[in-house]
């Protein structure tokens, strides 16, 4: 019975232990900073200076870098940037640097899985690279800290601060295209899909029918080129809804075409219902 409390005391202890929670050396940061309409998020963990020399000692010169500790340190844009004059396509990198005294290589990676460097570079996933001069501040940084700073409408920095180092990596977002696109979008007016909106919601709630049938109309002009069999089925109903059965059952009978065509079976069954419907 004593060898049994005794064994399930130990079970208990090791049970306790594993659930201790201590401070990592190296924290988790995360950074997510909106850069004109783009949106940009770093992953990396931070390790402390803790009375060590950084950079030319526990940093070497001339090497590899992972631009902090423990897993790659991430960078994700939600659209295309320009970073030291090549486009980045939107998506997740991993950032590694070569420091030396003067300058950083900063090394934009297609290959954000590594835990540290790869074992194997690959020249092939490095989309972009920019080499930054070292700048010395006044104070001394702590922790190793990655900053999006100098927001712009059109851009920002990437600032890496240790020790007394800073370095400073500008990249370009594209806000001036997208800006251009949403306003030249607005001052045009309402797209097909926006009548097509309004008109469906205007039948569903049984709301102005003659407002419905503008809409839903001007939706078709809009794509003739381009008839789309769920559109005309919106305005079969609609002109249906008026009492415009003919009408109705024409317009139907083009959806029903275009459904049979495009193998979309619930339209071919529902313009085929309707037009008997409405035929009788």
């Amino acid at each position: 019975m004593k060898k049994l409390l005794l064994a399930c005391f130990l079970a208990a202890g090791i049970s306790v232990q594993a659930q201790i929670e201590t401070p990592q050396p190296s924290p988790i940061s995360k950074l997510e900073q909106k850069v004109g309409l783009t949106d940009v998020t770093v992953e990396y963990s931070r390790p402390a200076m803790k009375g060590r020399k950084i950079f030319g000692d526990l940093v070497p010169y001339g090497q590899m870098w992972r631009t902090g500790a423990n897993a790659n340190t991430k960078i994700t844009f939600s659209d295309d940037v320009t970073i030291g004059g090549t486009a980045v396509k939107a998506g997740t990198y991993a950032i590694f640097t070569k420091p030396t005294a003067t300058t950083w290589e900063v090394i934009i990676y297609n290959d954000a899985s590594n835990w540290g460097t790869p074992r194997k570079w690959d020249d092939a996933k490095v989309v972009a690279k920019a080499v930054a001069p070292v700048n010395t501040m006044p104070y001394k940084t702590e922790s190793f800290t990655i900053d999006i700073a100098n927001l712009k409408n059109n851009g920002a920095d990437i600032e890496f601060k240790w020790e007394k180092t800073l370095v400073v990596v500008p990249f370009v977002v594209p806000t001036d295209n997208k800006a251009t696109a949403s306003i030249e979008k607005m001052m045009a007016g309402p797209q097909a899909g926006d009548y097509f909106s309004a008109a469906r919601y205007y039948l569903e709630e049984g709301k102005d029918m003659s407002k419905a049938k503008m809409w839903i109309d001007k939706a078709i002009e809009m794509t003739k080129d381009q008839p789309r069999f769920w559109y005309l089925r919106q305005q079969s109903l609609v002109y249906a809804k008026m009492g415009k059965k003919a009408e109705a059952v024409k317009i139907a009978k083009e959806s029903l075409a275009l459904a049979e065509k495009a193998g979309n079976k619930d339209y071919v069954k529902m313009n085929k219902d309707s037009i008997k419907e409405w035929s009788k």
